[in-house]
């Protein structure tokens, strides 16, 4: 990755809210069509994980965690300030908003349209979505705003890191607020499952592909698997809309009522993350990707998380998924504004 020029967007991610509309619109007509198919689906499952969605979802993450460097840690003390952005919105501020957010809306404006039990589900959901900060598409919306890669990239290994840790601690804490009752035990497996042993897989790969010090058996390992991980995210949200095809048909209003706080959300955090970084005169190429790193969501593992606390056909698993059917386009228009107000930064 170069800090010179922007690298463009391959046609996966530049079309990512198409692709996953056609699918939701697949999911939601296979749903319909071949109920019996998705009732055996989810009958395969062991300790409340469902074993095709698990591969699937490891199929996702695998390739994002290769490109994991804690070699890069150690210039963590290297321009501190936009770290300091980056962690602060994403550990302090985001998963917290995000909880309000929903509790609001879900819990008041929209009480009318939606059960107290549906609500709570939508409201878990989102909260998942804003404990779990983004991994592997970080490094596009830094590519776009022609950001510090090194730098993204250390920021990127950190928040891992970090995750393997505080996940699980944060989400119950939100989750139990809210008045959600989650068992310790299936949310520790659940990141055991998602986070520690794919980075861990991630690390060994990494380190038998770099023996020799060659990054670009690296680079080429990514490009090979990359459509892997494309095609476990597609199927996972043709599943997902199956097993929620009904609901979906009796409440089309629901994917629009979970997307409004999501947007408001990303667009708030953006906004606060970007200021701080505008006021704390915090060079545009470190300020810019800290503050897409705190608007954007690692919906992979939210996804997971999701379904392994609440189920295949619950309604958190559905706002976890909406997540993604918003973050890219709501993500395209952050970096058209960052590269439109970077002459304001020094």
């Amino acid at each position: 990755m170069s800090t010179d020029t922007a690298a463009p967007m391959g046609l996966f991610e530049r079309y990512l809210s198409v692709w996953v509309g056609l699918c939701i619109a697949t999911g939601v007509g296979l749903g319909v069509v071949l109920p019996s198919l998705f009732e055996s689906i989810a009958r395969i499952e062991y300790a409340s994980v469902n074993l095709v969605i698990a591969v699937f979802i490891w199929v996702m993450i695998y390739p994002m965690m290769v490109n994991v460097d804690f070699a890069s840690l150690k210039d963590v003390g290297k321009k501190p300030k936009g770290l300091c952005i980056t962690l602060v919105v994403n550990w302090l501020i985001k998963p917290f908003t995000m909880a309000a957010l929903g509790v609001f809306f879900f819990e008041y404006l929209f009480a009318g349209w939606v059960d107290p039990q549906t609500a709570k589900e939508y409201i878990a959901g989102m909260i998942l979505l804003g404990v779990a900060p983004c991994t592997a598409m970080v490094f596009v919306w830094s590519q776009l705003v022609r950001g510090d890669a090194n730098y993204t990239l250390v920021q990127v290994s950190i928040n891992d890191i970090i995750m393997v840790f505080a996940f699980a601690p944060i989400a119950a804490l939100l989750l139990g607020v809210t008045d959600i009752v989650v068992p310790w035990e299936t949310l520790v497996l659940s990141v055991v499952l998602y986070v520690v042993i794919p980075l861990a897989a991630g690390y060994m790969t990494r380190r038998v592909l770099n023996g020799a010090g060659n990054d670009e058996r690296i680079g080429h390992f990514t490009a090979k698997v990359k459509p892997f991980s494309i095609m476990g995210l597609l199927a996972t949200v043709v599943l997902l809309f199956g097993f929620q095809a009904q609901t979906i048909l009796d409440k089309p209003m629901v994917i629009a009522l979970i997307a409004i706080p999501l947007m408001i959300q990303s667009y708030g955090i953006f906004v606060l993350a970007y200021g701080w970084g505008y006021l704390w005169r915090v060079p545009f190429t470190t300020a810019a990707p800290a503050a897409l790193i705190g608007t954007s969501n690692f919906f992979e593992l939210a996804v997971a998380v999701a379904i392994s606390l609440f189920g295949l056909n619950s309604g958190a698993a559905l706002a976890t998924v909406v997540g993604v059917l918003v973050e890219v386009p709501v993500m395209l228009s952050l970096v058209a504004l960052s590269n439109r107000t970077r002459q304001y930064f020094a």
